[in-house]
């Protein structure tokens, strides 16, 4: 029996997994004046109307970033491969509808499931993924995470997902953490190829 019998559904995460986008966080949160705290979750906290300015700025640098999206390579094919194998594929992201249906349309990627920042719900939290589970009848150990950063692996952990992959370049940054991290889409297919039989 393989290591990803059980596994129905992988849930992706978008931005910096399924596209590198040229975001500066860290000019963002300074323009925000966060405090520290992930910005959704500071912006949710707000009183209008600086909660409504200050979300205009955020999906202003969105636009901007989104319109200059490069899909990773190999990503397309990896989807389909996954698809192929006849399991489901859903997007979670912190991102917005609008960025998330601009950027599928452009690089013609389907899901079966989609959820953005309006449904309320949104990483690090549990929340999204819950979601999933409930929208496309699965059980946690059904469900596998593929992202690339520390809210992607809070919000599959406090979930339950026990399989969690990351893609990022910096594999240091990861170091402490029980995942699988590889530089490239490439590599985590080529891991995957061998998990599922």
């Amino acid at each position: 029996m393989s290591e990803t019998s059980k596994i129905r559904c992988v849930i992706f995460d978008m931005d910096g997994t399924i596209v590198d986008v040229p975001y500066d966080w860290d000019q963002i949160k300074r323009e925000l004046n966060t405090k520290g705290k992930p910005i959704l979750n500071y912006l949710e906290g707000l009183k209008e109307p600086e909660r409504s300015e200050k979300m205009n700025i955020l999906i202003k640098h969105e636009s901007e970033a989104t319109q200059k999206a490069v899909l990773k390579k190999g990503m397309a094919g990896f989807i389909r491969f996954i698809k192929g194998k006849g399991m489901l594929v859903s997007l979670v992201t912190n991102n917005s509808r609008n960025n998330a249906a601009y950027l599928l349309k452009e690089f013609n990627l389907e899901f079966d499931l989609v959820i953005t920042r309006e449904s309320g719900l949104w990483k690090p939290s549990a929340e999204p993924l819950l979601e999933v589970f409930d929208r496309l009848s699965l059980t946690k150990e059904e469900c596998c995470v593929i992202g690339d950063s520390h809210f992607d692996i809070i919000a599959a952990r406090e979930a339950g997902i026990k399989t969690i992959f990351i893609i990022n370049k910096e594999i240091k940054k990861f170091k402490d953490e029980d995942v699988e991290v590889y530089a490239s889409v490439k590599e985590l297919r080529n891991r995957m190829t061998r998990m599922i039989v």
